[in-house]
């Protein structure tokens, strides 16, 4: 099976020989090295971990095809001390929150869709803007690389969890995800990426309306609640309005304090 017709799904039943072949062809497509195939769970199952060095960077193995992406809020269910964490915090601040955590979530978070994405190498640590977003797409092609589309990101972030983060849908409510220093967002998500890990840290993608993985402390430091806080972390949130003001007059200046996650095509 040729590299590009490569799967998520048939990734997932791939013991550590057949995705070391694999993994050993992106390498050669990209010029780089494979440094790791191990196994690591998730979603119930083994799961083959590959990471490719080319040049200075590393990058996931990101597999595509057809796959979901969103959250579904008809099937999340938040539980009670998330819901009075919202209504005891959020709502008694005065920001003008909406009363039903789930509209809330419908504002800010992507729906639930299936999307196709290219199978991909996908770096594991995002990279500071050195220039304005307008001037990153052919700065990072004078590199070989791109953005990552909002669905590519969400895809390398989920990696096929349907949960509110990539970790499940709860999160530590007795501490803000600053304060949590030992938190799930720490850890590596399956694929190995670092991502969606604090919330200073907003990623763009190739999408101006779409902001990832953080909302430069929007939430954090407006107190607007713990549960809301930890929100910017969420898989498939896309910080609207933080998108609009970064990409406003009043934000394009701001770009030393944004990142993204440069894409390596496997074409």
């Amino acid at each position: 099976m040729p590299l590009a017709d490569l799967t998520f799904h048939r990734w997932r039943s791939f013991d550590h020989h057949a995705a070391t072949r694999y993994a050993h062809e992106a390498a050669r497509k990209v010029g780089g090295l494979v440094v790791e195939v191990r196994a690591v769970e998730h979603l119930g199952a083994a799961f083959q971990r590959a990471v490719i060095e080319q040049g200075s960077r590393q990058f996931a193995l990101v597999p595509g095809g057809d796959v979901t992406v969103g959250l579904d809020l008809e099937r999340w269910q938040p539980t009670p001390e998330q819901l009075e964490c919202y209504q005891a915090e959020t709502l008694t601040g005065g920001f003008g929150f909406t009363a039903d955590v789930r509209d809330y979530l419908a504002e800010v978070l992507s729906p639930l869709r299936t999307v196709t994405v290219p199978t991909m190498l996908v770096a594991l640590e995002p990279e500071t803007l050195t220039a304005a977003f307008a001037d990153m797409p052919a700065l990072l092609a004078e590199r070989g690389l791109r953005l990552p589309s909002p669905d590519e990101w969400e895809h390398a972030c989920g990696a096929g969890a349907r949960t509110l983060f990539r970790w499940g849908d709860q999160c530590p409510l007795d501490r803000s995800p600053y304060e949590a220093t030992d938190g799930p967002q720490h850890q590596r998500n399956v694929l190995g990426l670092r991502i969606a890990y604090d919330t200073y840290r907003a990623e763009l993608t190739s999408d101006p309306s779409a902001v990832h993985g953080g909302d430069g402390g929007e939430a954090e430091c407006g107190g607007y609640g713990t549960f809301v806080a930890w929100l910017p972390l969420a898989t498939a949130n896309r910080n609207p309005a933080m998108a609009e003001f970064l990409h406003g007059e009043d934000g394009e200046s701001m770009y030393e304090d944004l990142s993204t996650r440069p894409v390596l095509e496997l074409n």
